[in-house]
């Protein structure tokens, strides 16, 4: 079976969680990258070896609005698809739901939903080191069932899937990361950035209008330069220390 990751994956963590689920899926997967500043969309042919896995990570609850945009470049003409959301412990709230109707919109056959965890981008303490072991149990468990419902007629049925419409309102994180002394005007954070908030000729922030608080520049700079106020940080992790206690597992709706 050939698999197509549409992916949008800016600190990583949503690629690492798709992986583990596609491995189960196929050994032929065929990356689209929607952090891509230069991407222009996609016509993906439907056939009865093929199966599209959209993965987004939650943004408060909500997908990405950057994601959403380019997302709805690609025509699915029908392919059986998987959306997978994957969220820092707190809470996916209605990104599944708005990743189904986009899923719809953009032609594809929704066949499952899964919701699972990955480290935070911003406050590492929450769902630190996932997925870890427990993780790929389950979602390799998930993938081999997705791969039996494939084998089976897939009929007319939606599926149920928690979240509401009208969806919650988006918020804003707010936290724009700025280069520290360490920075060496690389310029690699301004390549990578996928809402192309950084400037290449002033890398010492970013625009506020344009960052997504996504964390790509943080993450993948080499010197370790980038980062975000500190004092916004232990604010955030200890209004949401209480709700990301207790550990969230893997969930899956077939």
């Amino acid at each position: 079976m050939k698999c197509s990751l549409i992916l949008f994956s800016p600190a990583g963590g949503t690629e690492k969680t798709a992986n583990i689920l596609c491995s189960e899926l196929s050994d032929s997967i065929q990356k689209i990258d929607l952090t891509d500043t230069a991407f222009g969309g996609e016509d993906l042919e439907a056939n009865s070896d093929g199966i599209a896995v959209i993965a987004l990570p939650s943004y408060g609850g909500r997908v990405p609005a950057l994601a959403a945009e380019r997302l709805r470049k690609i025509q699915g003409n029908g392919m059986p698809c998987v959306l997978l959301c994957v969220y820092g412990n707190r809470a996916y709230e209605d990104t599944l739901v708005e990743m189904e109707d986009l899923a719809k919109e953009c032609g594809f056959r929704v066949i499952a939903a899964v919701a699972a965890i990955a480290e935070h981008s911003i406050m590492h303490q929450y769902a630190a080191g996932r997925p870890d072991a427990e993780d790929e149990k389950n979602l390799k468990e998930i993938g081999r069932k997705i791969v039996k419902r494939l084998s089976e007629p897939l009929g007319d049925n939606d599926l149920t899937i928690p979240g509401n419409r009208p969806y919650k309102k988006a918020g804003s994180v707010g936290m724009v990361p700025k280069a520290a002394s360490a920075c060496v005007s690389c310029g690699l954070c301004a390549d990578r950035c996928p809402a192309g908030a950084i400037d290449p000729h002033n890398l010492k922030t970013a625009d506020k209008e344009k960052c997504i608080s996504c964390m790509r520049c943080v993450v993948q700079c080499p010197h370790k330069a980038r980062k975000i106020n500190g004092a916004m940080v232990s604010a955030a992790s200890l209004a949401m220390k209480k709700v990301c206690s207790v550990r969230k597992e893997c969930e899956s709706y077939l």
